[in-house]
């Protein structure tokens, strides 16, 4: 799953789309946006640069049986 914003935390500075180490976010007028989910590698880089707080991820939980 590619990261979630939360747009009411969001402060719209752009360093998660910035320090993307795969490019998966960008910046647009409304703030960062997931350009390429089926590209994230889920490093958590972007959450770590968010000052505000505002990225998370959301995985699924997977039960084998």
């Amino acid at each position: 799953m590619p990261p979630v914003v939360d747009e009411e935390l969001c402060e719209k500075c752009g360093k998660c789309a910035e320090n993307c180490p795969g490019n998966v976010l960008e910046l647009s007028p409304d703030g960062p946006r997931v350009a390429y989910p089926d590209e994230c590698w889920h490093c958590g880089v972007c959450r770590m640069y968010c000052p505000a707080g505002g990225i998370s991820y959301s995985f699924r939980l997977c039960m084998l049986l």
